[in-house]
């Protein structure tokens, strides 16, 4: 049983254990109002970036499409680009996002596809390297510090794009966690190499999206000159993309975890205090008996 040294020892950890939290979860919502700015801002970019690609892409013949678009007429080798954070205490955070990546190369191990990783982010590589160390092909640590830029994701680009030139992967997919809100990120894979066509319904995003991909243009220059010089730029936008859901991804998490955690620290310092408070009553009882029978003693 703790004696009531050790019960205030332990109260006066918690509390500065609680102030830490504190501190950390309200750096973290100062984080998170930026970053979330920064990620929804680039995804109207993004979209239409997708979509002009889209257009573009349905007026080239496949014998005349680039390489980005059309790929190597393979799947054999996919290439999964895993963007995760480079610090911890954010709840299930890069967790989630790791579970999804090893289900995906299980299922496409089953296939009988070959499996490589570029991870972005030092958790990932930790939490990879273990079972999957041999895939990692590539890692970026500390990459994205103070935030991410548009030349992070160029430099993770340019990896990518040589790799593919050499003939090193067929497939390429991106896995980040989008942002919802802060207690909510959802892991999300995108296809970037060979481009994806995404589905378009009728009416999206307004009454012109299902006019937009109905409608005739003439181009100058040509679609495949267009593709060629838009292909590289689009897959710089959609990495640059998933770091900034998957910074605001982290941010939200790690408020809430630490949200979480100052308020389990301040039940814990209750109990604690409870308990200290009977245990020193219980001892001041004991020595009150133990003068009173003493004095009737005399």
């Amino acid at each position: 049983m703790p004696s009531l040294k050790d019960l205030r020892g332990r109260i006066k950890s918690v509390q500065s254990t609680r102030r830490i939290t504190s501190a950390m979860k309200m750096v973290a919502a100062a984080k998170l109002k930026k970053a979330q700015g920064a990620a929804e801002d680039a995804r109207p970019y993004a979209e239409r970036m997708e979509r002009m690609l889209t257009s573009l892409a349905a007026g080239v013949s496949p014998e005349n499409a680039p390489k980005l678009l059309a790929g190597t007429g393979s799947d054999k080798v996919h290439l999964l680009v895993v963007v995760t954070s480079d610090r911890g205490l954010c709840g299930g955070f890069n967790g989630s996002i790791v579970r999804a990546v090893k289900a995906r190369i299980k299922a496409l191990e089953d296939q009988g596809h070959e499996v490589k990783l570029l991870v972005v982010g030092r958790k990932g590589v930790t939490l990879l390297r273990r079972e999957h160390g041999p895939k990692i092909v590539e890692r970026y640590e500390d990459l994205v510090k103070p935030a991410p830029a548009f030349e992070h994701a160029d430099e993770v680009v340019a990896k990518v794009r040589e790799m593919f030139e050499d003939g090193a992967f067929d497939v390429c997919t991106v896995y980040y966690n989008k942002f919802i809100s802060a207690l909510t990120q959802e892991v999300t894979p995108l296809q970037l190499i060979p481009f994806q066509v995404p589905d378009v319904e009728e009416g999206e995003d307004g009454d012109d999206a299902g006019e937009a991909s109905q409608a005739q243009y003439d181009f100058e220059p040509n679609e495949e000159v267009i593709l060629d010089s838009l292909l590289p730029k689009n897959l710089s936008v959609q990495v640059y993309r998933a770091m900034l859901e998957s910074f605001a991804s982290e941010q939200g998490a790690r408020m809430t975890a630490m949200d979480n955690a100052t308020r389990n620290a301040g039940d814990m310092i209750n109990s604690l205090s409870i308990s200290y408070n009977r245990m020193r009553q219980a001892q001041i009882t004991n020595e009150l008996i133990e003068i009173i029978s003493g004095a009737e003693a005399l």
